[in-house]
């Protein structure tokens, strides 16, 4: 069976040349939040050193004394062989074939907890498991007796967890060097509500006599009082602040992003933004909540696009934006000035995403229907998510392991081509946005237009033949896929031509000099108006 852990040298050590503390996002809706029924959960794996591709693992039947190689998802280091399952499931980027999903983001937790001779470490574990579960609540009972038998060797991890009808939120950290095995608990969320998380465990008090809807290690609160941790009253443990307790990066980089996807879906809850900034006393966000409005496929995709837009946090604005309102930041996250340590915003989109997904799925479907996984390729806020059916057999070309690397810029690639587009509108982010959005949504628009009959027509072929429709699936993720890339590369072209050299071509083609705009003309009067200003000459008497 191929190791899909060793997808590419410099994807495998994404996490140690990159902050992962603060790396990714997770966005969790139910079925009952939803406008059609349907579940969701979403990625955004960030990374500076990530190659973005889709990787594709096929179903297998193996011997029953066959054993797996396992790597680290985030190294590529070797860490031990466990038993092979008879039978596996395929898998498409992070979703099964039948409609089970796993995202997840780190937060590390306390680091005296990582037991490095573990053999399962989380990103191991999130692919296992989906090569070997049916259900949500499979997964996590897979993922558990992994780390059981074999050991868990990662740091503080929140997994999300979702098929056609649960989502689950889990947080998992080791036992320490000493020990085997990892302490955790898991809570579905309830239907009608929707949750989160980024980079910081989330869980604290919960249900201890209620298994449909919470599950945890016999241990989590006995081996914390035992390690010194935890020696309040059972039912005042908090899995979150034994385990993972704040400080305020936890605060400022991490549950600002649940915040501002919580304040975008229920704006009725005025959240206060005040325990993200942490002011005193103040209350922390919920773990989940209920939205305003059931939500859409489309209004996820626009909470992956946040760059906390209309808040004080807002990244499009002030001297750090520039003149073209760039709502990035380039790292590090937090500076030095005269000894005084400043920080910059971080936000859901982030320059350096490498992947990110929304992993749909739908109980009145045939699962190899059902399931789709809409993958996109750098920046959240200007990528274009591609439908990628759970049954598919090939990663579309453009997006496939192989297409390309991180060390060679190459036209078929997706990464590359979406990063040419958005690299080039960092310069005049403002203007070159808006041409973007407009080719991204005609493309979003048309594919989720067209999904309804593509389901239709594949569910009328899997009547005659599975074989069949899922070969009619296959061929329309390639043709979005390759829609997309072509599409894409037509728009970088046309931005080149319109915005060349600082000026911007009219619709007739015609060059214009706009210049700046008159609050960063004001700006520059403010620091070097003296130096710039135009003046008389004066005259000399002949």
């Amino acid at each position: 069976m191929r190791k899909i852990y060793l997808v590419s040298l410099l994807f495998l050590i994404l996490v140690l040349m990159t902050d992962a503390t603060h790396a990714c996002t997770n966005f969790l809706i139910t079925k009952g939040a939803s406008n059609d029924g349907s579940t969701f959960i979403t990625y955004a794996a960030d990374s500076h050193h990530m190659y973005g591709e889709l990787y594709y693992t096929p179903a297998g039947i193996h011997l029953s004394d066959a054993m797996l190689d396992v790597y680290e998802w985030d190294t590529g280091r070797f860490l031990g062989q466990i038993k092979q399952a008879e039978m596996t499931f395929a898998v498409v980027g992070n979703i099964n074939e039948h409609q089970v999903s796993i995202g997840e983001t780190t937060f590390g937790g306390r680091r005296e907890l990582r037991n490095k001779s573990g053999i399962m470490d989380y990103g191991s574990l999130m692919y296992i498991a989906l090569q070997r579960s049916r259900s949500a609540r499979e997964a996590i009972e897979t993922m558990v007796s992994l780390v059981d038998e074999y050991g868990y060797c990662s740091s503080g991890e929140s997994f999300s967890i979702a098929d056609a009808n649960e989502v689950w939120i889990m947080e998992m950290i080791g036992k320490g060097p000493e020990e085997k095995g990892a302490v955790w608990v898991a809570r579905r969320v309830p239907d009608g509500y929707i949750c989160a998380h980024a980079n910081q465990a989330r869980i604290r008090e919960f249900p201890r006599n209620d298994p449909d809807n919470c599950l945890y290690a016999d241990d989590v609160i006995e081996f914390a009082r035992r390690k010194g941790y935890f020696s309040g009253s059972d039912k005042d443990f908090s899995f979150a602040d034994t385990y993972a307790p704040l400080d305020y990066g936890a605060l400022r980089f991490c549950e600002s992003r649940v915040w501002s996807m919580f304040r975008r879906a229920a704006p009725s809850l005025n959240l206060s933004i005040d325990f993200v900034k942490g002011v005193a006393g103040a209350k922390p966000l919920p773990l989940w909540i209920k939205p305003d409005k059931k939500i859409t496929v489309r209004d996820v995709m626009e909470y992956m696009r946040d760059h906390f837009e209309g808040t004080e946090f807002d990244l499009s604005t002030g001297i750090g934006a520039g003149p073209y309102k760039l709502p990035y930041r380039w790292r590090p996250m937090t500076w030095e000035v005269d000894s005084v340590e400043y920080l910059h915003e971080r936000a859901t989109s982030t320059q350096q995403t490498g992947f990110s997904f929304i992993a749909q799925a739908r109980s009145w479907l045939p699962d190899a229907i059902g399931g789709v996984l809409w993958f996109g390729v750098d920046d959240t806020y200007s990528t274009v998510y591609v439908p990628m059916y759970c049954s598919i057999t090939k990663a579309p070309f453009n997006y496939a392991v192989g297409t390309g690397s991180f060390s060679q810029f190459s036209w078929d690639s997706a990464f590359w081509v979406f990063n040419f587009v958005a690299n080039f509108a960092y310069s005049r982010y403002s203007d070159m946005i808006i041409d973007i959005q407009k080719v991204q949504r005609e493309l979003e628009g048309r594919f989720i237009y067209e999904l309804p009959g593509i389901d239709a027509a594949a569910n009328s072929l899997i009547k005659e033949s599975p074989r069949l429709a899922i070969d009619y699936l296959t061929n329309y993720s390639e043709r979005c896929s390759a829609t997309t890339v072509k599409r894409w590369r037509e728009l970088g072209e046309f931005l080149i031509y319109k915005y060349m050299d600082g000026n911007v071509k009219n619709e007739r083609g015609e060059v214009t000099h706009p210049g700046y705009p008159e609050s960063w003309y004001r700006k520059i009067v403010e620091q070097d108006g003296d130096k710039l200003k135009m003046k008389e000459l004066e005259t000399q008497e002949q």
